[in-house]
């Protein structure tokens, strides 16, 4: 089966979240999805997938550099990189515990000369595929890249109608027997919008996907609004910052010590941005740029010799975690003069 090419949007450096042009990647055989099959054996000794809808299902890192990437969330996260190329193209799956929780490819020659930028982006799994991207279009959003057959199943890259991008994947026939918690080490735990304005476009998910209010008695001036799927509350969404120019999708994976895993970070030549930040249940979480200039975050409870914290500036907002509501404030280093 050919490639398949897909073009969206990127966003460019991690202190501006400015957005650029176009990309393109392609597809290899060997992706897994964690999260959205449960999978089941049969008498003849099959494995049978049973989807589970409306969930982020895939995560996948495009990049300038695997071999560095890959050395790179090995350290911080923990997770081994295995070899799923295949003739036609160069595919890394990471594993956690030899669970895939994601993929790790090269952006092609195009999309670099397009200005493209390493980034994260999550699948949802969706059972009609054309249907969803037509209601993408309807409700505002936009399809950057058509549904389109691949070698893992139908895939799509679409954007919200605050532009934020995400993809869309249906057919996956790759999974683990047993779904992992959002709270195991090695898994993405949060899903995080960085909205426009996350009060107008919490029913565009929610129609499109099914997601739900996790508090229903939010109010609408708080700064982040929960979120869940199946019953599952999977993540937040909140108004960026003005110095967030983008809307987009943030992922937190698990780490064990997150005082440890920054101070890895560090170490193999990436950034935090904010935090390490302590939440209302004891949990920390900092946000990251990877030495390829990818955003993602980190979440995990803190050691004991960790409590020096970083001189910043604080941004009041409203957080949930592990079932535990308060007000929090978000960690921002100083600007410098």
């Amino acid at each position: 089966m050919a490639l398949v090419q897909v073009a969206f949007m990127f966003m460019n450096d991690v202190a501006s979240f400015s957005h650029v042009a176009t990309t393109v990647r392609a597809h290899c055989a060997d992706c897994s999805a964690w999260d959205l099959v449960q999978c089941a054996i049969s008498k003849n000794g099959e494995i049978g997938l049973v989807n589970q809808l409306g969930r982020f299902a895939w995560y996948e890192l495009l990049t300038t550099d695997v071999a560095a990437a890959g050395d790179f969330y090995g350290k911080v996260v923990g997770w081994d990189a295995k070899d799923a190329s295949t003739p036609e193209l160069a595919y890394t799956v990471l594993t956690a515990s030899e669970v895939p929780v994601g993929g790790l490819m090269d952006i092609p020659e195009e999309g670099r000369r397009s200005g493209a930028t390493p980034r994260w982006v999550g699948y949802v799994a969706v059972d009609d595929m054309d249907a969803t991207a037509t209601q993408i279009r309807r409700r505002g959003g936009a399809v950057l890249l058509p549904p389109t057959d691949s070698n893992i199943g139908r895939v799509s890259v679409v954007a919200d109608p605050q532009k934020a991008t995400f993809a869309l994947v249906s057919g996956l026939t790759y999974g683990q027997r047993q779904p992992g918690g959002l709270d195991e080490l090695g898994r993405v735990g949060w899903h995080e919008l960085l909205a426009e304005d996350r009060n107008k476009i919490f029913d565009f998910y929610g129609e499109l996907f099914g997601w739900q209010k996790a508090d229903d008695e939010t109010d609408p001036a708080d700064f982040y609004q929960l979120f869940s799927a199946a019953g599952q509350t999977i993540g937040g969404m909140l108004t960026k910052l003005p110095s967030v120019s983008q809307s987009c999708w943030l992922y937190y994976f698990n780490v064990d010590d997150i005082g440890a895993a920054a101070q890895r970070v560090n170490d193999g030549g990436g950034r935090i941005l904010q935090g390490p930040t302590e939440l209302p249940d004891g949990c920390w979480i900092a946000r990251c740029a990877d030495p390829q200039g990818a955003l993602f975050a980190l979440q995990g409870a803190r050691g004991q010799r960790d409590t020096e914290q970083p001189s910043a500036s604080e941004v009041a907002w409203s957080a949930k975690w592990g079932g535990i509501a308060s007000q929090g404030r978000m960690v921002l280093p100083k600007p410098k003069r």
